[in-house]
């Protein structure tokens, strides 16, 4: 199981629009169109689905919110930062 990172860590190492709500790391992305939000959700679901660390993710007309939280470790992870800077990659 991953370590949780502690609060400093997480504020210090956080990517660029992306907030901490909780124990979850959240981004909300806009797009022009629905089928372009609905291809950034499917290249988030490729991601996810190579490290075995799925986000919830919420489409909405024009926007898509993310979240990550590593579940079993009860918090912020090194894994959800990661896949949070891939997420803007795919952006």
């Amino acid at each position: 199981m991953a370590d949780t990172l502690d609060d400093e860590e997480v504020e210090r190492r956080l990517p660029e629009h992306w907030e901490r709500e909780g124990d979850e790391i959240v981004r909300t992305y806009e797009f022009d169109d629905y089928p372009s939000a609905v291809r950034f959700v499917n290249d988030v679901a490729d991601i996810a689905e190579a490290e075995f660390h799925h986000p919830e993710i919420v489409l909405r007309y024009d926007e898509v919110e993310v979240r990550f939280t590593t579940h079993d470790a009860g918090g912020i992870t090194e894994k959800d930062l990661r896949l949070a800077d891939d997420c803007d990659g795919e952006y």
